[in-house]
């Protein structure tokens, strides 16, 4: 039996007759021995041969799955870090990137202490502040901007507003001069080939409002706008989860079913309490709760989910991201995001490729990460059950390895009470 965390430098540590999901292939490696040292696999071998390493360490897990490790490619900090962290991780989150910088946050500092391991932390990526339209009022605004991103070290610029074209235009061309890549929202105002100049779009809603009613509405002209996000070369976010949000708090029966949400408990009581509330716009605003509201974001809904598929099939990069905030609890968010995404039509394969592969090629990581193979980063998930038979299967989860160390399930466990008694 071995210890409820294991901390891997120098020993060797072997995963023994494991079924592996590698994802650079849609395939399982059935009954495999994975041996890791110094937190890298060094082999992949046939459980049944003899070991051709000396062994420290044995985790059995047998008729088990192992995965590449999660990432949450739309993070947002609400609240405690140290405790946000611990849930990303206990959900098999290895990897987050933060969008946004809200006022009196500081993450740099944050990304510091994630690169030293001064806090248990995923590899960290952020962006900058959450810029709207009155923080780029004029040609040096936008220098003053694009200068502090630069000096910070943040390693995107986000946007979250629609600019005038001559604004637009000088920050796309100073962040390409500071090598910053800009990620976020499109350009509603502007024709569709703008919004397509930046790296990553945050949100296939984004697209619902850049298009026409009538744009929308006619699949020749959505396969034809499919074709030239896919030629751009930008990644896109679905974010299919945050929006179905919004009718979960603005649905009478719906809020009273989230309201008694399991991870709830992980959350301030303050901060669930008034997101529980009665005080929220999505409760408050009849454009949310009336009928002909409910029924309109449905069909958005459903809108974007034909649309996310539509930009799948034409070969458009896609990446999980669930929006973090309110009741959309980190890291429990990701996986429900998953089901989403797969509901929209895409293979559990496929699904998955959103939250590992192709997050890594974006981040500049698939050297060592995102798959499971010799000489990658030993940053996985191992599972009760085959995702690729059921994508809601990456919620039964019995460990996280990250960063050379394991995490059993009574780990993860003291790490989730960690987070709920931290809020009594």
């Amino acid at each position: 039996m071995f210890s409820s965390v294991i901390s891997a430098q120098t020993e060797i540590i072997s995963f023994e007759n494991v079924n592996v999901i590698p994802m650079n292939t849609e395939t399982v490696l059935f009954n495999k021995r994975v041996l890791i040292c110094n937190g890298r696999i060094i082999k992949i071998e046939p459980a049944s041969q003899k070991p051709t390493d000396t062994i420290e360490i044995k985790i059995q897990a047998s008729g088990k799955y192992l995965i590449p490790g999660l990432v949450e490619t739309h993070y947002h900090l609400q609240n405690s870090i140290e405790n946000e962290f611990k849930l990303l991780i206990a959900n098999g989150i290895t990897s987050a990137r933060n969008m946004a910088e809200y006022k009196g946050q500081d993450h740099m500092k944050i990304k510091e202490l994630a690169r030293n391991n001064t806090i248990l932390s995923p590899y960290y990526y952020t962006t900058g502040p959450y810029l709207k339209r009155n923080h780029l009022s004029s040609i040096n605004a936008v220098e003053k901007v694009v200068n502090t991103h630069k000096e910070k070290g943040y390693d995107y610029l986000k946007i979250a507003d629609n600019l005038p074209k001559e604004i637009y235009l000088k920050l796309l061309e100073l962040a390409q001069k500071e090598n910053i890549p800009i990620v976020g929202h499109g350009q509603r105002e502007l024709p569709l080939e703008f919004s397509l100049r930046i790296k990553s779009i945050a949100h296939v809603e984004e697209f619902m409002n850049i298009f026409s009613k009538e744009e929308r509405t006619s699949h020749n002209y959505l396969k034809r706008a499919a074709k030239e996000i896919k030629t751009s070369g930008i990644y896109v976010s679905p974010t299919l989860g945050t929006f179905e949000m919004i009718s979960r708090y603005a649905d009478k029966k719906k809020a009273t079913i989230l309201n008694k949400g399991e991870s709830i408990k992980y959350l301030p009581k303050q901060y669930s309490d008034y997101w529980r509330s009665n005080k929220i716009n999505y409760k408050t605003q009849s454009r949310f709760t009336s009928k002909e509201g409910l029924k309109r974001l449905e069909k958005q809904l459903k809108w974007q989910k034909e649309f996310t598929l539509m930009l799948h099939k034409q070969g458009v990069p896609l990446m999980a991201g669930s929006d973090t905030y309110g009741l959309f609890v980190p890291g429990f968010s990701l996986h429900r995001e998953l089901e989403l995404i797969n509901s929209a039509g895409l293979s559990a394969y496929e699904t998955l490729k959103t939250v590992t592969v192709n997050p890594a090629r974006y981040l500049n990581t698939i050297a060592e990460s995102g798959t499971l193979n010799e000489g990658k980063l030993a940053d996985m998930v191992l599972l009760d059950k085959n995702p690729l038979t059921n994508i809601s299967h990456t919620r039964t989860i019995l460990g996280v390895m990250i960063k050379g160390k394991w995490f059993d399930r009574e780990a993860l466990d003291k790490i989730l009470l960690e987070v709920e008694n931290s809020h009594k």
